[in-house]
């Protein structure tokens, strides 16, 4: 839907939150964010994400550990991409929220 806000939900808002990929590291929320707009400035580098293959590790009654596949169906003019993950996770009251998140994407052939 392209509503990086939206998606952005599901991670720690504020300045613990990592994401590394790329050989490169973001940190904080807000940072995250803005990376995400930058790198996918158009539908077309957008494209439709899914996820494949998680397996989901529940460590304690605090934290969660994901991993998996991404998919990024996109615009043949721009590529779809796709990879592995691994997402830490923390309870905030309720809810799961991203405090890392290491993407890795694989070659593109």
């Amino acid at each position: 839907r392209g509503d990086f806000r939206g998606f952005m939900q599901g991670y720690v808002r504020d300045e613990t939150l990592r994401f590394a990929s790329g050989g490169s590291v973001q940190r904080g929320w807000q940072q995250t964010l803005e990376r995400y707009q930058k790198r996918y400035n158009s539908p077309a580098k957008m494209g439709r994400l899914s996820f494949e293959d998680l397996e989901i590790r529940v460590l304690s009654g605090d934290w969660a550990e994901v991993f998996g596949r991404f998919v990024l169906k996109r615009d043949p003019s721009v590529g779809d991409a796709t990879g592995l993950f691994t997402l830490l996770l923390a309870r905030e009251g309720h809810d799961w929220r991203v405090l890392h998140d290491h993407t890795s994407s694989a070659e593109q052939k």
